[in-house]
C-alpha cells in the first residue's frame, strides 16, 4: 500500500486594510488633478504643454508603482514563523525560535484620544523583529501573528503616547521616531 504525500499547506496571507488603497487614490487625485489642470491651462497657450505632459506621465508612473507596492505588502504565516514583505519589497522572515517577546499596546494618534494597536515582536536580544501598526493591520491579524509565533503575548494595560514609548522603550521605534521633531505621529 503506497502512501500519498501530504498536501502542502499554502501559507496564510495577511493583507493591510483595504480602505487605505481607496483613501490613497482619492488623496492623490485630489492633489494632482487641480495642479495639473492649472499647469495645462498655463502651459498650452505658451506651447509648453509637452513638458507638463511628461511630468504628468512621471507622476502617473509613480502612482502605479505605489499601487503595485501596496498590493505587494503582506505578512505570510508560514510553518516556521512569519514572513513580511514590506512596501519597498524587502522580505524579512521571523522564525518562531527567534522570538523572545510579543508586545501589544494601544498607541495614541497625535494629539487625539484615538488609539491604534501596535504589535511589537522582539528577539531574545531585545531587537525589534517585526512591527505591525494598527493603521495598516487589523487587531485580528496581529493576534493571528502572535498566536503563530507561539509566545505568550504581553498586553499593555494602558494606552501610551509616542513620547511615552520613546522614553520607556525607544528600541521599539524606528530610528526617525526616536527624535521628537522628526517622528511625530
Amino acid at each position: 500500500m503506497t502512501q500519498e504525500p501530504a498536501a502542502a499547506t499554502s501559507p496564510t496571507v495577511l493583507e493591510p486594510h483595504g480602505h487605505l488603497f481607496t483613501t490613497g487614490i482619492v488623496a492623490i487625485l485630489a492633489l494632482t488633478t487641480p495642479v495639473f489642470a492649472v499647469l495645462y491651462w498655463l502651459a498650452i497657450p505658451a506651447g509648453l504643454w509637452a513638458i507638463v505632459l511628461a511630468i504628468h506621465i512621471l507622476v502617473v508612473i509613480a502612482g502605479i508603482l505605489a499601487v503595485v507596492a501596496y498590493f505587494g505588502t503582506t505578512i505570510q504565516i508560514v510553518p516556521d514563523g512569519v514572513r513580511e514583505r514590506g512596501f519597498f519589497g524587502r522580505v524579512k522572515t521571523t522564525r518562531s525560535d527567534q522570538v523572545g517577546q510579543v508586545l501589544l499596546l494601544d498607541l495614541y494618534q497625535g494629539s487625539t484620544l484615538d488609539t491604534h494597536p501596535q504589535l511589537f515582536v522582539r528577539g531574545h536580544d531585545g531587537r525589534l523583529l517585526l512591527r505591525m501598526r494598527g493603521q495598516f493591520w487589523s487587531r485580528e491579524n496581529m493576534e493571528r501573528v502572535a498566536e503563530e509565533l507561539d509566545i505568550p503575548m504581553t498586553m499593555s494595560p494602558n494606552s501610551m503616547t509616542l513620547a511615552e514609548v520613546r522614553s520607556k522603550t525607544p528600541e521599539l521605534l524606528h530610528w526617525f521616531e526616536r527624535f521628537p521633531r522628526i517622528g511625530r505621529s
